[in-house]
């Protein structure tokens, strides 16, 4: 077995049997060949009717994306068909065939090549989504043009795990859930976008697999295990029993779970946990509804730009925003506003550039920078506020005037629909996302600046241990249980607290079960999860108490290293009867 079997990082727990399905990014060689002048023109038409026939399956899968995952994450198509209709790129590519006598795939490998070359010598993060859908035009366009197919999801078995190298959201909406039952990636870590879309989706995944697609081929049969992390390849008969034992042990231990969504999340000395649902997709909120969350403690609008070549409208948010807010009539939903920057710029977006971007001009900045963007949301969160409970919620706030000014802007254009005669709300409670060292420190003036605070622990641990979240090479290093982490995550608990304001953990850490043990004990009382780990984190409250929380909490404050934190939370697991091998 130790010859076969590969290890990565666990980003979703569960089990995963299956042939694999290998997505080449890859152009196909491309041989150097011209042509006689006489087939020149027949060249012309080759690629003209090749990128029509690519056009063609682009907008159907377009089309299936918007049945799957709803129209505004089928928009991440919309900047490949765009550059397919480029008369000025498609005309270089015409000259090139008719001046140099090379065959239609040829010339477009060498144009496009060529865009590529030019984009990424700017250098800038922005450009990077746009980079990747001119790979994803030019491989299918050369593939057509060989003869090779247009697509490397189309035509799978039922049961098949796909292996990539990265697993961006535009593969993930062209997944067909009923034939993908597991991932697994070269690239990406537990924080990665793959990563919360694969945990929020129940799909078993394992990325940071180092060397995966040099072993793996597309029929290889596969056994992933999510929570371990380890990719198992061709497993013997015995192997996959003894798999599918535990995977039959797992689901019952689920069905067990799901039995409780209706109970309260209530420790077994009497405090009551709300529970919420992290939302990244508009298909998560009957999962998120199923599942017992109360409320959505951070819809996330990133979808709505991320791979698109413009902004949402403001109807288009409110048609959005209203129909979240209205699958959960009893509780509140928490929008985090544009989170823009980084690598999340819609492509028409005219941003400059940056040497480090994720340490620039992004979030919150972009959106007071970019007053009319924000006012946009703004109206469309108060629109949809009208009759439904939303709260909107900032992200990578690092001052106090940047809670006071969004606070104006809401004021504002509560009066101009007011004036409008436009049905919206007076107001919404405006909160902060703490993400970063300074936020936390500062977290007791954003108490007095704001009505409730959440954390986003994905990003404090990033940014206060300097370690790139997306850095497969680096994932032993990010750890939220660092000590460091934790003295900042009780400051903010100690803030909200002495302020007389709710404070949440919205971040990845709240829908691990240990983790939440933890958090519950550092004074958190409101955790906000990805919608399958629902069920496991209420039976987990159930079976504490808050006074075994606080005393494994506090231990662990003294902790040397995140080694040392962890074991201190597995005592305090097993002191409230839990095995905690089980979690």
């Amino acid at each position: 077995m130790k010859d076969r079997l590969m290890r990565g990082i666990g980003v979703s727990p569960g089990l995963a049997i299956g042939a694999a399905v290998v997505v080449q990014s890859q152009l196909p060689d491309v041989p150097h060949r011209v042509v006689p002048r006489s087939q020149v023109e027949r060249e012309v038409r080759r690629l003209r009717a090749a990128v029509k026939d690519v056009q063609r399956h682009i907008t159907d899968l377009k089309a299936r994306a918007a049945e799957r995952v709803g129209p505004d994450e089928a928009r991440i198509f919309d900047a490949q068909l765009l550059m397919l209709e480029d008369k000025d790129f498609l005309g270089a590519v015409e000259d090139l065939i008719r001046e140099n006598h090379l065959t239609a795939e040829k010339a477009f490998e060498f144009k496009a090549l060529e865009q590529r070359d030019a984009w990424m010598s700017v250098g800038s993060a922005r450009l990077k989504d746009r980079i990747t859908d001119l790979n994803g035009v030019m491989v299918r366009v050369v593939r057509h043009l060989m003869h090779l197919g247009n697509d490397e999801l189309e035509g799978f078995a039922k049961g098949s795990i796909v292996v990539a190298r990265e697993i961006g959201p535009g593969l993930t909406v062209q997944m067909d859930r009923a034939q993908v039952v597991g991932l697994v990636s070269e690239e990406g870590t537990k924080t990665s976008h793959a990563a919360i879309l694969a945990h929020s989706m129940g799909m078993p995944a394992v990325m940071g697999l180092t060397g995966a697609l040099g072993r793996i081929h597309t029929g290889t049969m596969l056994l992933i295990d999510g929570g371990r992390g380890t990719v198992l390849l061709e497993p013997t008969q015995e192997e996959i029993i003894d798999a599918n034992v535990r995977e039959v042990k797992d689901h019952e231990r689920v069905v067990e779970l799901e039995r409780g969504v209706s109970l309260p999340a209530v420790t077994t000395d009497g405090l009551r946990v709300a529970l919420r649902g992290n939302v990244d997709l508009p298909e998560e909120i009957n999962a998120a509804r199923a599942h017992g969350a109360e409320g959505v403690g951070l819809l996330r609008t990133e979808f709505f730009v991320t791979g698109h070549t413009s902004l949402p409208t403001e109807d288009e948010q409110v048609r959005y925003f209203s129909r979240v807010g209205k699958a959960f009539p009893d509780y509140p939903v928490v929008i985090r506003t544009f989170d823009l920057g980084g690598d999340k710029f819609p492509a028409a977006f005219q941003a400059p550039f940056e040497a480090n971007p994720f340490l620039g001009w992004r979030a919150i900045r972009v959106c007071l920078d970019q007053p009319e963007l924000f006012r946009a949301q703004i109206r469309a969160i108060l629109r949809a506020a009208v009759d439904t409970q939303l709260h909107l919620m900032i992200p990578l706030v690092t001052r106090v005037s940047e809670i006071e000014r969004t606070r104006e802007m809401v004021a504002e254009e509560a009066d101009e629909l007011r004036k409008e005669g436009v049905p919206a709300a007076p107001s919404v409670p405006v909160g902060v996302m703490i993400e970063t060292p300074a936020a936390a420190v500062l977290a007791d003036r954003f108490v007095a600046a704001s009505d409730f605070l959440s954390v986003g622990t994905n990003d404090l641990t990033q940014y206060t241990l300097v370690v790139d979240r997306g850095n497969a090479r680096l994932a032993d290093r990010f750890t939220p249980h660092d000590p460091s982490v934790l003295r900042l995550l009780q400051q903010v608990a100690d803030a909200a607290c002495a302020g007389r304001k709710p404070a949440s953990v919205c971040g990845e850490m709240a829908s691990d079960p240990l983790s939440a043990f933890l958090l519950i004990g550092l004074g958190y009382e409101t955790l906000s999860v990805a919608p399958p780990s629902l069920p496991r984190i209420r039976w987990l409250v159930r079976q504490v108490s808050r006074a075994k929380a606080r005393e494994a909490a506090h231990a662990a404050l003294d902790a040397r290293t995140d080694g040392d934190v962890l074991d201190i939370l597995r005592t305090g697991v097993a002191a409230c009867g839990i095995d905690p091998s089980i979690l």
